[in-house]
């Protein structure tokens, strides 16, 4: 197994502009920067620190989940005092969602300072939101809440965080759907099949049915892609009724 310095000090000789991206990026200078260092090496490089511990992101991940929590928490309960408990989870789901947070990461082109043995290619969509995640826990370990907090806002609630926009944003149709069905006593089932076309990739189909009727079909790369835009189709079938759901 590599040891950790020297596949450190291999990787900071390749990319030498790292310090200066990362700057960039923070909006200040980072005092220790072995938190940003684990925070954008990936598992694949199978490192130890001097414990023996994995050093990745992993755990910056959980970290830095909890502070975005935490913050957007804050915010929106200062910013809308009027909203009940339910209320305010559901927008703070709508602001830290995945597919928010994989795009935030996308933006920033987080990707292009990984160090890893897998080729970025390879990676899943995910990828870009834990290292968002794991960039702000490892900001809160080297200078704490304060600039934690004043980078969540600069990359997320000041751009992104507006009230009226979240309130009829839809973070999952799915959920939306079978919400929707229960709610009016509705049967629903997703029938899904592996497709066997001529793709590369392997592809799965589904069909949505609603009280034993066919509403929508769709067909995606993972079983939970094709579920979701069979749904989103079944959202805007059945749009005026579900929109009160939001």
């Amino acid at each position: 197994m590599d040891s950790i310095r020297n596949i450190l000090n291999s990787r900071f000789k390749r990319n030498g502009n790292f310090f200066m991206e990362l700057t960039k990026i923070l909006g200040f200078k980072p005092k220790k920067i072995r938190y940003f260092k684990k925070a954008f090496t990936h598992r694949s490089m199978n490192i130890k620190d001097t414990k023996g511990n994995p050093f990745n992101y992993e755990r910056l991940e959980f970290l830095g989940d909890a502070m975005l929590s935490s913050v957007i928490a804050s915010h929106l309960y200062l910013e809308v005092p009027s909203g009940d408990e339910g209320y305010l989870t559901k927008m703070r789901s709508k602001v830290v969602s995945r597919e928010h947070l994989n795009e935030l990461g996308r933006d920033l082109k987080l990707i292009d300072l990984v160090e890893s043995k897998i080729p970025p290619g390879q990676f899943g969509d995910n990828i870009h939101g834990n290292l968002f995640e794991a960039l702000v826990g490892a900001i809160f370990l080297d200078r704490g809440y304060k600039y934690c907090e004043k980078f969540i806002f600069k990359r997320i609630i000041i751009p992104h965080v507006d009230i009226e926009t979240l309130e009829g944003k839809v973070i999952s149709y799915k959920s939306l759907l079978i919400e929707w069905c229960q709610k009016e006593k509705k049967t629903f089932g997703y029938n899904v099949y592996e497709d066997t076309g001529n793709d590369d990739v392997r592809h799965f189909s589904v069909k949505l049915s609603i009280d034993n009727k066919v509403i929508a079909k769709a067909r995606a790369t993972s079983k939970k892609k094709a579920e979701e835009k069979a749904s989103k189709r079944a959202f805007f079938a059945f749009q005026n009724k579900m929109s009160k759901m939001l």
